[in-house]
């Protein structure tokens, strides 16, 4: 199979059941933002995280194919995996262990530290960014809602995974001192 088909030269993409829409349209910003998450995701990865972080975040890559396919598939499509709670749970239950070994946020803190977990902080930045983008889309288009929290609970458990890989590397949080905008 050829990697280019010259069919969005144009400025249109395909969706699942091939209808044809502009490369800009909120849905095409929504899955492609996911994609873009899942490549930060990704690059973290490669940054040298512990087994455990990785097998997690390798779980979460796959789910955000699955998040990008129901964003890419408008109405119904039997063969299309959806996002469902089973999913939103992972993450849920993720977060709530990850936190056990964590001391409890007093305070705002800086995004960084050791370099996987400042790109765990970038790709929960680029996470919001797609949750944005399905929020808008929601108000035009009828989604499957669970997208929308997958997102944002998603985000919620790439800063507590910035945070752990920080305190495993031996990295202490940084927190805001906040100038009071002087």
């Amino acid at each position: 199979m050829k990697i280019y088909t010259k069919t969005g030269d144009s400025g249109e993409t395909g969706l699942w059941g091939g209808l044809r829409v502009a490369k800009d349209a909120l849905r095409v910003h929504a899955y492609g933002t996911v994609d873009e998450c899942n490549a930060a995701i990704g690059l973290a990865r490669a940054m040298g995280l512990d087994a455990e972080m990785d097998a997690v975040l390798s779980q979460v890559q796959d789910q955000l194919f699955v998040v990008g396919a129901d964003l890419a598939t408008p109405g119904e499509a039997a063969s299309i995996p959806r996002v469902g709670a089973e999913a939103v749970g992972f993450l849920e239950r993720t977060i709530d262990a990850t936190e056990t070994e964590l001391e409890p946020l007093k305070q705002f803190i800086h995004p960084g530290g050791y370099l996987a977990a400042a790109q765990l902080h970038v790709a929960r930045t680029i996470c919001r960014r797609a949750e944005r983008w399905v929020v808008s889309l929601a108000r035009e288009e009828p989604i499957n809602l669970q997208v929308q929290t997958y997102l944002n609970r998603l985000s919620d458990m790439l800063f507590v995974l910035a945070r752990a890989a920080n305190s495993r590397a031996g990295v202490a949080d940084v927190p805001w001192n906040s100038p009071r905008f002087q």
